[in-house]
């Protein structure tokens, strides 16, 4: 109740001062207030004890409130209702493109490539609250895992559930970046993104990434390509045991196709960023958040209920009880 309270004029509110001002002052001038007559003996005068005369003092207090009341009616007293109204003025279209190789089961990020990945992937998610996402993974071939939607919910745990061995073995960008586009040529947003991740080199499907990055040109796409996977020696999945299950692994070459991810993301006006460990992979998603800003516009509607009628109505009260109690109870005392 309080937070939706508000003075509308506060600087009358230092008038108070002056209250406790003429209290004091009426307290040293009382006894001039009432007329006085100096006789040398009461003797022959009946006297009656009465409290009244104690009780005069109360006239000026009903006059002090009045004026306080009047005082804090100047400020204007009011409740604010607020109410918000939102409005995106630009949307934005991201469809995530993910490698599912086995090559992302490679712990040189912790526990894995792709689990890292994902956890990454859903805080991202989690920031975008007025975007539509889209998921497409993709390994030897690719498909749409999530077509583009505002269903967060349904993003998160499309994400949460992406695993290894779904697809055939390989790493096929140009499939993965020509499926993330088609997700996106029919989007009516003002601005399409995709967001393409892999840890290796083009080595199977049938589009040629350089053809699909011209499409996505075409169409006004931009592509943010990350290449995942430290520098020098990793450990990767090597075998699978039969019996069971486990994979073992050995260090080998990390191999990403630096030059290939930066034209895509310079023809795109995209850019390309390098995950080298679990660190670098969450600040490349925060800087594509921030420089993928959906604009928002806010209207608030303001409602002003004023309170100082009460004061008012108030102050006239203890005005007239003051002036009724003068000129009736108190009226021999004054």
């Amino acid at each position: 109740m309080l937070n939706n309270f508000e003075f509308h004029s506060p600087e009358f509110l230092w008038l108070l001062v002056l209250i406790p001002l003429l209290a004091v002052w009426y307290f040293f001038s009382r006894k001039k207030d009432s007329a006085q007559l100096t006789i040398p003996s009461i003797k022959g005068f009946k006297t009656k004890n009465s409290i009244l005369p104690k009780l005069k003092p109360l006239l000026y207090v009903f006059r002090l409130l009045a004026l306080s009341a009047l005082i804090v009616a100047l400020a204007r007293p009011r409740n604010v209702a607020v109410s918000k109204k939102t409005k995106t003025n630009r949307g934005i279209d991201i469809v995530m493109a993910i490698d599912v190789s086995a090559s992302m089961l490679a712990k040189d990020l912790k526990p894995n490539r792709l689990e890292a990945l994902k956890k990454v992937a859903i805080n991202f998610v989690n920031e975008r609250p007025n975007d539509r996402i889209g998921i497409v993974v993709y390994a030897g071939e690719s498909f749409t895992q999530t077509p583009i939607t505002s269903d967060k919910t349904i993003v998160k745990r499309t994400i949460s559930q992406i695993k290894w061995g779904q697809l055939d073995g390989g790493t096929a960008i140009g499939m993965g970046l020509g499926s993330a586009v088609n997700r996106l040529k029919e989007s009516k947003a003002k601005s399409k993104v995709i967001i393409l991740l892999t840890d290796g080199v083009n080595n199977s499907g049938f589009v040629d990434p350089k053809t699909a990055t011209e499409l996505a040109k075409e169409l006004g796409i931009k592509v943010y390509t990350i290449g995942i996977g430290t520098n020098g020696m990793a450990p990767f999945p090597w075998a699978k045991d039969p019996r069971t299950g486990k994979l073992s692994f050995r260090n080998q070459q990390v191999e990403i196709d630096e030059a290939l991810l930066k034209h895509i993301a310079e023809e795109t006006q995209g850019r390309y960023f390098r995950a080298t460990d679990n660190t670098k992979l969450k600040q490349i998603y925060d800087e594509i958040n921030k420089l993928e800003k959906t604009k928002i516009e806010e209207f608030k509607y303001y409602n002003y209920t004023e309170q100082y009628r009460y004061l008012v109505f108030l102050a006239g009260i203890f005005l007239l009880l003051e002036f009724l109690l003068r000129n009736t109870i108190f009226k021999s005392f004054i």
